[in-house]
């Protein structure tokens, strides 16, 4: 018989905590993101304008600094919509950015290696 953990709780119990403590490392996770994104962004923008066209590497810098705005921006919140859930033995919350986040990074690392073999 395959059994699974489940977070059922009761209004005088608490979540197993190993729920809560995951639910934890992926908010930390979400901080840490935003952390590499913004330093990709400050990178981008100061790579030398001869070395990228200007405008490019401007844009790839904004966007890099804006998703770590959001993951941020919503590490918060989706920790504590996640808690609710865990909580109330409801279902999980699906990841709604998640998405954005992938095909934004995927976007600027293509311009990147774009302007890298363009540099050559």
């Amino acid at each position: 018989m395959h059994t699974t953990h489940t977070a059922q709780t009761t209004p005088d119990r608490e979540p197993d905590p190993r729920f809560t403590l995951a639910n934890e490392r992926t908010f930390l996770t979400w901080l840490s993101t935003s952390l590499a994104l913004s330093a990709g962004g400050v990178a981008m923008a100061a790579v030398p304008a001869a070395s990228f066209t200007p405008w490019l590497r401007m844009v790839m810098a904004i966007v890099l600094v804006m998703l770590a705005a959001v993951a941020a921006g919503m590490a918060y919140p989706r920790w504590r919509r996640v808690q609710h859930a865990l909580r109330t033995a409801r279902p999980l919350p699906p990841p709604a950015l998640a998405a954005v986040f992938g095909y934004g990074v995927a976007a600027v690392a293509v311009l990147a290696l774009v302007l890298i073999l363009l540099a050559l």
